[in-house]
This record gives C-alpha cells, sequence and structure tokens, in this order.
C-alpha cells in the first residue's frame, strides 16, 4: 500500500464560543475546543463511568470560519473531518511547547451542525465543505465542489450560481 492517511472524523460538542482572528494577510481562522464522550459500565462496581477528551479544532478556511463565526457557538453539537498537526513554539519563558490540533483547511475540510440550536439560520442544520469532498443526503452540502469554486454562500442557503445536487445524488 502506498502512501498514508492523516484523517480525523470528530462528532461532539463546543465548549465554548469560538474566537475568531485574522493572519497577517487577512485570512480569517476560527480555533474551538470540542469535547467527545465515550460512556461505559464498570466491570467491578456495575456503575456507568464517562470520560471526555476535548480536541482542540483550527479552521483555516475562510468560508468555513465565516461559518463558525456566524452560527457555531457554545453547546453546538458538529461533525467534523480534518487533519491531525502538530506545531511547536517558543513561549514568552524560551520554553518550547507542543500542541496537536485538528486542522480544517482550505482543500481538506468539512463541518456538519447536527442540532438546530442557536444561529441567525433559524435552526436549519447545515453541512460546509472545504473542497476535496462531497457529503450525500441531508443536512444540505453547502461549500466548494471538487474545482474550489463555492457552490453556495452559508448566508442565502439558495444563492445564485449555486450548484444543483440532486445531479450528485445517485438514487
Amino acid at each position: 500500500m502506498a502512501g498514508s492517511v492523516n484523517k480525523v472524523i470528530l462528532v461532539g460538542n463546543l465548549g465554548k464560543d469560538p474566537e475568531i482572528r485574522s493572519s497577517q494577510n487577512g485570512q480569517k481562522i476560527a480555533s474551538f475546543s470540542v469535547a467527545t464522550s465515550e460512556t461505559w459500565n464498570d466491570r467491578a462496581s456495575g456503575e456507568r463511568r464517562e470520560r471526555t477528551e476535548w480536541h482542540r479544532v483550527v479552521v483555516f478556511n475562510d468560508r468555513l470560519a465565516d461559518v463558525v463565526e456566524r452560527f457555531v457557538k457554545k453547546g453546538r453539537k458538529v461533525y467534523l473531518e480534518g487533519t491531525l498537526q502538530t506545531r511547536k513554539w517558543t513561549d514568552q519563558s524560551g520554553q518550547e511547547r507542543y500542541t496537536t490540533e485538528v486542522v480544517l483547511d482550505r482543500f481538506r475540510g468539512e463541518l456538519v451542525l447536527l442540532d438546530g440550536r442557536g444561529g441567525a439560520d433559524g435552526g436549519e442544520s447545515g453541512s460546509y465543505g472545504g473542497g476535496g469532498g462531497s457529503s450525500s443526503s441531508p443536512p444540505r452540502q453547502i461549500g466548494a465542489p471538487r474545482g474550489g469554486a463555492p457552490a453556495a454562500s452559508p448566508g442565502g442557503w439558495d444563492a445564485p450560481g449555486g450548484s444543483d445536487l440532486d445531479d450528485e445524488i445517485p438514487f
């Protein structure tokens, strides 16, 4: 088997509102943390146990960052696909630090809003892609098709110039 795969899929809830900032070249960057939980019954005591993992997510995609800024808030359930990246930096005391993040970049990332809470969209769920893949069936795919051109605008669910996704559904 040639090559390797770096793909992360998470379904979880935001722990706090996202942070939005801009890079030096003006690109919008969104960052937030997603909690995933696992539950099981303890064999010895029979008690219900739960473990929560926190995942740092960074969005380097202007369209997805716009969606995050407008519709994603603390507590919102999301499905996301990205890649795992570790970066290194030096803190104020000169100590080298590392962090591992789930990155949704321009061509490899997807975000699906799973619950109907919050946002100016009236509670409708939506899927927002970065251009590398496609999503089938509801919630509706909104993002860039394989050519990288926008399919629809997140603010206007049926913006002019959008693609007809029914043509892509095989049934």
